[in-house]
């Protein structure tokens, strides 16, 4: 016995050693174990579905169906739909296109619609006939829709009912002449030749379509196309694979979420987060989802009152949205326990959790093409993700030394590239490997190639180039720091636009902020500018601005110019505008906007007015 409590006491001693000691030198071992662990048991998870026959997300979706029939899959303007609803219901929707389509299986179907019911009708329809399914943005018009759907080689269009009034006739008739099929979400049509699908659904049975034409064969094939912004000005068609979207709808459930919680979607499902993290996850889970048509900052919080919300998704400034409106004493009272999204900024992610309360929030990195994401499970405030250590069991990325002046790698005397060192910005690149293909972009094979970098360390090695700058702490933190072209260059020194941005939005006046780089002529490099929105009841203050910046911001990174907006434009998916804003300049001629210039005599931001502005484009100020 004195034995047995020797050796007991040994183990327990070791036991406590064991523990301080991971405290100290590995104080975020739990966490990131049991991060590994999801992650394995989810890679697990598809090839068990994979094994069992289910290759698809409509695949999962009808075994969800059949298994969970009337419990609510989606809630939108208060009618519920169940997953026995919207399967019968994408059913007759299937079996319209079977009956009055000429497509066949492999063909891409494109749609053009809003957030509601229909959009996940049309979606799974086609998914059940075996076509590749495109989406696309309702806020694109003319040459830029043309080229999507030429891209993609699109043989139909669907158009929902409410984007049918930005479609100039013009644009449906090219459709036309070009043997692209126009299928409108209406139970008449203004044109001839243009199919209405709402009128031909009750005509038609709810019985499933055969199965053999949504069978997948290989989980890398495609099934979707989500359409990222060019360089060029022009979308380009993400190829979305099978085995992707199983992948992405396990993301929420990594985030500790279970069957029992609902789901709030605004974001518009033409993109990656709200179709394939929101929707594909809700399906995964066998949860419910609250759909919104529009994102509204006065209703988000009545809203999951209401639907007992746990909850949702966010990108890009949403979260700025919520913190912007007035307070109310239940700002508190709500169920919401997660929040899953990219692109909080730090003062807002503390203003947020202050206001709204102990909310889970996990902030990703990732991208629409990318294979690589990261997800901050720690829940540290202002990073990305994690490179903990078992990441490595995960993926293979680096960070490579960037020089944002002359926009290319630095490379060594042998033509490699050199790795930034932690806490220095860094170009996040990702292996290409069998495991972590880059799938590319459909009907652009110049685009897709530009995207790969080649022998970066050694001979034949191929990298992802995400275009985005991060940086790494000591701890294995990363942090998103600038696109590249967002961070410009000013007196020699790069200043990343972000970090501006935070700082001048610590102002009381200030609502919100878009910072950029402008070009002044005899100048090297672009000055900075910042695009600011005015809280209500506030006014500008140049004074008290110009002694901000001085005490938080080197001299290079200070905005020497201010432009003052009712309304800050914004894309689609909440991010800031910022190419014609660089394009407008500085220049009150063109401007009809306040405008104010950083004076040092003056000890303020004083109004730039015509004659101010021509004393700096002649050099007689000097910036």
């Amino acid at each position: 016995p004195s034995m047995l409590c020797t050796w007991l006491s040994t183990i327990a001693g070791g036991i406590v050693v064991l523990c301080v000691s991971l405290k100290i030198f590995l104080p975020y071992f739990w966490e990131d174990l049991i991060y590994f662990l999801r992650r394995k048991r989810s890679k697990a998870t598809v090839k068990k579905w994979v094994s069992h026959g289910i290759l698809s997300i409509i695949d999962l979706f009808i075994q969800r169906a059949e298994k969970i029939p009337h419990k609510p899959f989606l809630i939108y303007e208060g009618a519920v739909h169940t997953y026995q609803d919207v399967d019968r219901r994408s059913n007759r929707v299937a079996q319209v296109f079977l009956h009055y389509g000429n497509l066949k299986k492999g063909d891409t179907v494109a749609i053009l619609m809003g957030n509601g019911p229909d959009f996940i009708h049309v979606w799974f329809a086609l998914a059940k006939l075996g076509f590749i399914v495109a989406f696309l943005n309702i806020n694109i018009h003319s040459r830029s829709l043309l080229h999507c759907i030429n891209t993609c080689a699109a043989k139909a269009l669907v158009i929902g009912e409410d984007c049918l009034g930005s479609i100039g006739k013009e644009f449906i008739f090219h459709l036309l002449e070009n043997n692209v099929a126009v299928w409108l979400m209406s139970t008449s049509s203004p044109f001839q030749r243009v199919h209405t699908l709402p009128d031909k659904l009750d005509k038609l049975s709810d019985n499933p379509v055969p199965s053999h034409l949504r069978a997948v064969t290989d989980t890398r094939s495609t099934a979707l196309y989500i359409f990222t912004s060019g360089s060029t000005g022009f979308p380009k068609a993400a190829i979305i694979t099978h085995v992707r979207t199983l992948v992405a709808s396990l993301l929420f459930a990594q985030c500790g979420a279970v069957s029992q919680d609902i789901m709030y979607v605004t974001l518009p499902l033409y993109h990656i987060s709200a179709s394939l993290l929101g929707i594909s996850g809700c399906i995964q889970l066998g949860a419910t989802c609250v759909l919104k048509k529009k994102f509204s900052a006065s209703q988000f919080w009545n809203d999951c009152r209401k639907y007992n919300v746990t909850m949702f998704l966010y990108i890009g400034e949403l979260c700025r949205y919520l913190c912007n409106h007035p307070c109310k004493e239940e700002d508190r009272v709500h169920q919401v326990r997660i929040a899953v999204g990219n692109g909080i900024r730090p003062s807002v992610w503390k203003e947020f959790l202050m206001r709204f309360g102990p909310i889970k929030i996990f902030e990703f990195y990732g991208s629409t093409e990318g294979s690589l994401g990261f997800l901050n499970y720690t829940n540290k405030i202002g990073a990305v993700g994690r490179a903990g250590i078992f990441s490595k069991f995960l993926h293979s990325f680096e960070l490579l030394k960037y020089d944002v002046w002359k926009q290319e790698l630095i490379k060594d005397e042998n033509g490699r590239c050199k790795k930034a060192p932690i806490g220095k910005p860094g170009l996040l690149v990702v292996r290409v490997t069998e495991d972590a293909p880059f799938s590319g972009y459909v009907g652009n094979k110049e685009a897709s190639e530009k995207k790969l970098l080649r022998n970066v360390f050694v001979e034949g090695d191929v990298y992802l180039d995400t275009g985005d700058l991060l940086v790494m702490d000591e701890d294995g933190f990363l942090y998103f720091t600038d696109r590249v072209g967002d961070t410009f260059r000013w007196k020699g020194e790069n200043v990343a636009t972000l970090e501006v941005a935070e700082i001048i939005g610590m102002m009381d006046f200030v609502q919100e902020v878009n910072v950029y780089g402008v070009s002044v002529k005899d100048y090297e490099g672009r000055a900075g500018m910042a695009a600011i929105v005015l809280k209500r009841h506030y006014t500008f203050n140049g004074e008290k601005l110009y002694k901000h910046v001085v005490d938080f911001l080197p001299s290079y990174a200070r905005p020497r110019f201010v432009r003052i907006m009712d309304v800050m434009q914004i894309t689609a998916t909440f991010k800031h505008q910022k190419i014609h804003l660089t394009n407008e300049g500085f220049n009150p001629e063109i401007i009809s906007e306040p405008l104010y210039f950083m004076h040092e005599p003056a000890h303020s931001y004083i109004p730039l007015t015509r004659e101010v502005y021509q004393k700096v484009v002649s050099g007689e100020i000097r910036l």
